[in-house]
């Protein structure tokens, strides 16, 4: 299930210019143009140089206990209508059954391929998790998701979110007009393209021993069940 407005036309700018947007502030995200390739895939030798890393690093804090034998990698922009889907239908029954029973840990990598309030509610959540409270930015974004580029995630609504989960709003106020993770949301921009993911979500289930199993879209709960499955009965 490739989501449809995630692909853009035109050519791959090498950098993602980011520039935060808050009231007074002249500044704002500017979101730049992605040439996506069509086949989803994991290239294991050339160039890209897949690792580890490339999955891990530049994304949320581990969702779950740290010593799970499975890890689940979701590739998301906060506007994405598949990824509302996967939040609303499939995740908690993941997060009771897996997560929560210490099996699978969960990461989040931002893939801001919709608009600019996309690269501003990623900011947002990144923000948060400096006061231990990604997950819940995370949970109130897709809460309030209504559809892509209508608005809801304006810089004041972001600012409401915030405000809702209890943040110190003038630390976190400052990280977003600083642009504090501007680099971190670029590489994993980055990651995702080098994994030539062409929709949003895109998961990757890791077991213990590197075998990574790919699944593209807002699949159903049993998708993910059977992978878990299969990787804790190996």
């Amino acid at each position: 299930m490739i989501h449809a407005p995630s692909i853009a036309i035109g050519s791959i700018i090498t950098a993602m210019v980011l520039i935060a947007v808050f009231y007074g502030m002249d500044r704002f995200f500017e979101q730049p143009e992605l040439e996506l390739v069509p086949t989803p895939s994991i290239q294991q030798e050339g160039p890209a140089k897949i690792t580890l890393k490339t999955f891990i690093e530049n994304g949320s804090p581990i969702l779950g206990s740290k010593d799970a034998q499975i890890t689940l990698v979701e590739f998301g922009d906060y506007q994405c209508h598949f990824c509302n889907v996967f939040y609303h239908s499939t995740e908690e029954q993941i997060l009771e059954n897996y997560i929560k029973t210490g099996k699978v840990k969960m990461i989040f990598k931002d893939y801001n391929i919709i608009g600019p309030d996309s690269i501003n509610a990623s900011h947002g959540a990144h923000c948060a998790e400096e006061q231990g409270l990604f997950w819940e930015y995370h949970d109130i974004l897709y809460d309030n998701w209504t559809g892509e580029n209508n608005g809801w995630a304006s810089s004041e609504n972001l600012v409401r979110f915030a405000q809702e989960i209890e943040v110190n709003m003038e630390d976190w106020t400052k990280c977003m007009n600083d642009g504090t993770y501007s680099q971190k949301i670029i590489s994993s921009n980055d990651d995702a393209r080098s994994l030539e993911i062409s929709g949003t979500p895109a998961f990757f289930v890791i077991n213990t021993e590197g075998k990574v199993t790919p699944i593209f879209g807002a699949q159903p709960y049993s998708s993910f069940e059977r992978i878990f499955e299969e990787q804790l009965n190996n």
